[in-house]
């Protein structure tokens, strides 16, 4: 072979590999930067309200009649003493006549026994215990006279006046004898030592209800039974306690000196109560005494005593009205960032926690829904964070999701209501660190997708849950949870049908979708293959695609066209991702409404007001330019983008400069592209891109140089540009190290330096530091102290640098000979 032959050899122009029968680990390594880019973005923002309420002002709760108020006013009037009753028992009524006293025989009490009223609130409750508790009376041989009895009634009524009570409200509390006269069972003779006891039971102010059963009476509510001696003992520390309480809150002296002996006071009733076993579910026959005179403390306006009452009445587990009423007093206090320091150290947040596992939306739902609302507000704050993460509240939560999921009852609107705040607490916790494992170890990143398709109406919960997610997913170990979640892709895009309307929950989602197709690409072809997916997406983006010809949606035009622009700049990034598998790629490459779609974006909006959406748009059409070749679309439309792609060439913007590159090295593949860059003089402009020092920016302007050095006609043009010796002084400062950038230079010089090219490309002193560079590099002793992985960067120098180097020493100095 000659010599002319073996230098037209050599010097042949490096064309693009397209699809080859076998990638090397270098192609393999580097795709993703020569070829297809994933597109990142920022998180959508949320911003915080600074004021803490229980459904946000963009809730379509906001106007609703029948959701729970947020403002209310609590008084001891509100509380219930006759929550002393067993929980399971059936509250009896009082009969509206007078009852005529008449004495039944053993076979004939049950008969006779009064009968409540049917209450549907109550039906649910067993009668088990209360029957028992009536079948305990004492044979009626043992019945003291009657009028003797009626007579002693009379004689303490008449004595006590402050004791009548109604009918009603004294049979609640307990005070059976005053509400009827004369019980259908009484209670054996007491012996002078129960007497005593009732007695100074009377004097410190108790109700006669609490010393009833006597020596069989347990104060802790156990069931064992406790002699006298031992009750007295442990009542004789309680019943002061109680007086000392009565007589503040009587005097209602609300100073801080006096609050603060309030607060120790109900401490020191708590240590009491809970020594003497009269705290938790069990009930024992002092607790109306208990409950009236903590009730009582209400009145006063101090959060950090209403904390105290509020941690006694939890601990003594009262319910209904009570219950209901206390959530609300917690909630009132958690209204205040102030007073965030009062659940720190109490029990209070165990015992919210406790009724989300021990209670029922439908028989508890608007307690819960205030237990829920204050810890939603007490989210906000980090100290509390970390104390709910140590009382394992994630785990709380998933159980009573699950529960709330398994509720069929479609009327049972309080269950979306507690979803809401509870959903709203798990969006805070996922800002902590410390939060997001137990997400995933709870598999609530598959709950919250069982969430979405039980309130699918409910667009609250549904945007809770999407902020949730676009949390989450923006990390690796939570966004490969969510991947794994069957069907979760077909479940968000039927969302983003349903739901087209509400763009902050429609942006969220679209966030999410990006993030699981950033870096998975079996996530990518499992969103394609979903039921009309491509169809979905393109119908969202036409409804977002705001034309000039369309006016604004009201009420806020400029937030309207804010929000819809952050809709679009997320869906662009779906369909940017997707286009990474190459199935996908290709797919979406020749859908002529997408393409269309991108095109007509960057018709409409400019750099300057839209930067992120047409930097992403730039970044899509990138990667389906890569697919050009199998997309007749593409081929027809290549020059309408090559025109588009100016706009963001001569923009200030250097995303946007860099994303109009990488096209142009796509596009400039065609010879016609190759004339439309050379006429609008845009090789001028990526020429002087080599001055940036950007390795990404060179890479991209290196790709233009080396298809438009195809032609013979523009090396010419690219010589008088300075093109060779930018290249070089690149090959001098970046290549080092940078053996992808290195091999990208060496492949535009090489086809600068076939023929056609002038007869000297550079100066002596420019070719003598091309091949003392190329010397340099291709010394492999040389190269190992430029590698820090050294496996890594091996491959590439072998297998991407070495061989182009080699055949453009050898061009290159055969050229300048």
């Amino acid at each position: 072979m000659g010599s002319t032959e073996r230098k037209y050899e050599l010097c042949g122009p490096f064309l693009p590999r397209r699809h080859p029968s076998l990638k090397t680990s270098a192609e393999i390594v580097g795709e993703a930067r020569r070829i297809l880019r994933a597109q990142s973005t920022q998180r959508p923002h949320t911003p915080t309200d600074a004021h803490r309420q229980l459904f946000a002002r963009s809730s379509v709760r906001a106007d609703h009649g029948s959701r729970p108020s947020s403002t209310f006013s609590l008084h001891a009037t509100n509380f219930d003493v006759g929550d002393s009753r067993p929980s399971s028992g059936a509250r009896l009524s009082p009969l509206e006549h007078k009852t005529k006293i008449q004495f039944l025989g053993n076979d004939d009490i049950c008969k006779s026994s009064p009968k409540p009223p049917a209450d549907p609130l109550e039906t649910r409750r067993p009668l088990v215990r209360t029957r028992a508790r009536l079948l305990r009376a004492t044979p009626l041989t043992t019945l003291p006279p009657l009028a003797a009895h009626a007579d002693a009634s009379q004689e303490r009524l008449h004595q006590d006046p402050a004791k009548k009570l109604p009918a009603a409200q004294a049979f609640v509390s307990g005070d059976h004898k005053e509400a009827f006269g004369a019980p259908y069972f009484c209670a054996p003779r007491r012996s002078q030592t129960e007497s005593r006891l009732s007695q100074s039971s009377v004097d410190a102010g108790i109700g006669s209800d609490e010393v009833r059963a006597g020596q069989r009476t347990d104060l802790g509510g156990s069931g064992k039974n406790n002699t006298s001696t031992g009750a007295d003992s442990r009542w004789d520390t309680i019943a002061p306690l109680l007086q000392q309480l009565k007589a503040a809150a009587a005097a209602g002296d609300s100073c801080e000196a006096s609050l603060e002996h309030l607060c120790d006071l109900c401490v020191a009733l708590y240590d009491a109560l809970e020594e003497a076993a009269m705290l938790g579910p069990h009930r024992c026959k002092r607790r109306s005494s208990i409950l009236r005179t903590i009730f009582q403390l209400i009145d006063l306006n101090s959060p950090r005593l209403h904390m105290h009452v509020a941690e006694l009445c939890l601990a003594l587990h009262v319910g209904g009205t009570n219950l209901l009423n206390i959530c609300k007093l917690i909630f009132q206090v958690s209204r205040s960032e102030a007073n965030d320091a009062l659940f720190q150290n109490n029990s209070v947040l165990d015992s919210l926690l406790e009724l989300l596992l021990r209670e029922d939306a439908t028989t508890c739902g608007e307690a819960l829904f205030y237990g829920a609302g204050t810890l939603k507000f007490l989210s906000g704050n980090a100290a509390v964070v970390h104390l709910l993460m140590e009382k394992n509240f994630i785990s709380t939560a998933h159980n009573f999701i699950r529960k709330l999921c398994r509720v069929d009852d479609p009327h049972v609107t309080i269950a979306g209501h507690i979803l809401v705040q509870l959903t709203a607490t798990l969006r805070n916790l996922a800002d902590h660190t410390e939060a997001r494992p137990f997400f995933v170890s709870h598999s609530l990143m598959s709950d919250l997708c069982l969430v979405l398709q039980r309130y699918h109406q409910d667009q609250d919960v549904c945007t809770n849950v999407s902020r949730i997610y676009s949390k989450l997913s923006s990390y690796a170990e939570c966004c490969l949870a969510l991947a794994q979640t069957p069907d979760c892709y077909q479940l968000f895009l039927e969302h983003l049908s349903k739901h087209h309307q509400k763009p902050d929950l429609v942006v969220r989602l679209l966030f999410t979708l990006g993030n699981l197709t950033a870096k998975n690409n079996e996530a990518r072809q499992q969103l394609f293959r979903c039921e009309a997916s491509v169809d979905a997406l393109l119908r969202l983006y036409d409804d977002y695609q705001l034309r000039e010809e369309e006016p604004p949606p009201p009420p806020s035009p400029t937030a309207s066209r804010r929000e819809a622009e952050d809709v679009l700049v997320k869906l662009v990034r779906v369909l940017a991702n997707m286009c990474i598998h190459e199935d996908v790629g290709a797919a979406l490459a020749s859908n002529t409404t997408c393409v269309q779609l991108l095109m007509e974006t960057l018709e409409l909006r400019s750099v300057e007001e839209s930067e992120e959406l047409t930097v992403n748009v730039a970044a899509a059409i990138n990667n389906l330019t890569f697919y050009r070749k199998e997309s007749a679309m593409l081929r027809r439309s290549q020059l309408a983008i090559a025109q588009l792609m100016l706009k963001l060439v001569l923009s200030s913007n250097m995303a946007a400069m860099l994303e109009a590159t990488r096209v142009y090295g796509n596009l400039s593949q065609s010879k016609d592209v190759r004339d439309f860059i050379m006429q609008n003089k845009v090789h001028r402009f990526v020429v002087t891109l080599l001055d940036s020092k950007n390795p990404d920016v060179c890479f991209s302007a290196c790709g233009v140089l080396t298809n438009l050095a195809l032609d013979p006609s523009n090396r010419a043009s690219l010589f008088l540009e300075g093109a060779a010796t930018k290249l070089t002084d690149c090959l001098r400062d970046l290549g080092a190290g940078d053996w992808q950038l290195s091999a990208q230079l060496c492949q535009a010089l090489w086809n600068m330096s076939s023929g056609g090219g002038p007869e000297k490309p550079v100066e002596a002193q420019d070719s003598e530091s091309l091949l003392e560079i190329l010397t340099s590099y291709l010394d492999e002793e040389e190269v190992v102290k430029w590698m820090e992985d050294e496996d890594y960067h091996r491959a590439l120098w072998e297998l991407e640098f070495r061989p182009v180097a080699q055949k453009l020493y050898q061009s290159w100095s055969m050229k300048i000979d």
